[in-house]
């Protein structure tokens, strides 16, 4: 089985590499650049490609891959609404994902950021560090006693729930599929988790049915003074209309580490840029918001769960045991 390997981290290729040792029939060939129309066909001689949540994997990518002969797509993410999945089936591509690789990672990333918006901690750093030692300006409230609600209760929105109960919070949640083994928490509608939240924190997929499942409509709902976390798929959330509920006040705190215009951002240094996304650059000028660069999962168990995961999937296809695989398409 020979992967290409598209838009390599130099932690990627650190954490594949340690787990090729348990994947001898495995090669893996690295680029820089990420996969797209033009690079599709470097793929030419290679049995798989290896793609990211911000890979383009549309239709005319997938074309391209299949002209070359590519038969199989790994996905090193749980997510794949940038895959066009008719396309794949209609090409005869075979499209594998990791869906679980370490729910706690995001989850703790989630309520690190509940808790740092909560507590100013972003602004106290740089306070500090120019001997600024006032406290105004970082009043926090306690989350002891306080509601969470979480939306979404699979493996990463159950991670939560637990952390939230373990910091004393009632925990409330909405899911079309209520969790058996959450017994503490308690399962309201979307109006219901809106109105009592003073924590919500998004852990549900994107779809058709959830995306902008945060708008005007919904902010409104909400309680004033609210925290809202997205770990989850930045479509989730409408930016307009979360600006203009931070302009007007509604939210205590927001915290973000996925958000709608995030593609040409995604693990890019692009400090000597200027960015072009307005949107973006509003997000970034609110006191009380803390944008991260799509880090939930970025933990050394994570990563090393996603390379063996990948690795297997691969070798499951080899196979033909698809049925063992994490199937897409």
């Amino acid at each position: 089985m020979k992967i290409l390997f598209y838009d390599t981290k130099k932690y990627d290729k650190d954490s594949f590499d340690r787990a090729l040792a348990e994947f001898p029939d495995v090669s893996i060939h690295y680029l820089e650049s990420d996969l797209n129309v033009t690079t599709a066909v470097l793929a030419k001689d290679f049995d798989a490609v290896c793609a990211f949540v911000s890979s383009d994997v549309s239709a005319p990518v997938i074309d391209k891959l299949a002209e070359v002969g590519c038969k199989l797509i790994l996905m090193r993410c749980a997510g794949f609404n940038n895959v066009d999945q008719d396309e794949a089936k209609a090409k005869g591509i075979t499209v594998l994902r990791v869906p679980g690789y370490s729910p706690e990672a995001v989850a703790e990333h989630a309520m690190m950021l509940a808790l740092a918006v909560n507590r100013h901690v972003h602004k106290a750093y740089i306070k500090v560090r120019e001997n600024n030692f006032s406290l105004n300006g970082l009043t926090g409230i306690n989350f002891y006693g306080k509601i969470a609600g979480i939306v979404g209760t699979g493996k990463i929105g159950a991670a939560m729930c637990k952390i939230c109960h373990g910091f004393g919070m009632k925990v409330i949640a909405y899911d079309m599929y209520p969790n058996k083994n959450l017994d503490f928490v308690e399962y309201v509608d979307l109006e219901t988790l809106l109105k009592t939240s003073d924590l919500i924190s998004l852990h549900c997929p994107l779809t058709e049915d959830t995306y902008h499942m945060i708008s005007e409509y919904t902010i409104k709902r909400m309680k004033d003074n609210v925290i809202l976390v997205n770990t989850s798929r930045g479509a989730l959330i409408n930016t307009n209309d979360l600006i203009a509920g931070i302009r007007a006040k509604k939210f205590f705190g927001v915290g973000l580490d996925v958000y709608e215009e995030e593609t040409n951002n995604v693990f890019e240094n692009r400090e000597d840029d200027i960015m072009e996304s307005s949107v973006t650059s509003r997000l970034l000028s609110f006191p009380n918001v803390i944008v991260t660069s799509h880090q939930g999962f970025f933990t050394e168990e994570a990563l090393l769960a996603i390379s063996q995961t990948t690795l297997k999937n691969a070798m499951d296809f080899v196979a033909g045991n698809i049925e063992k695989a994490n199937l897409v398409c």
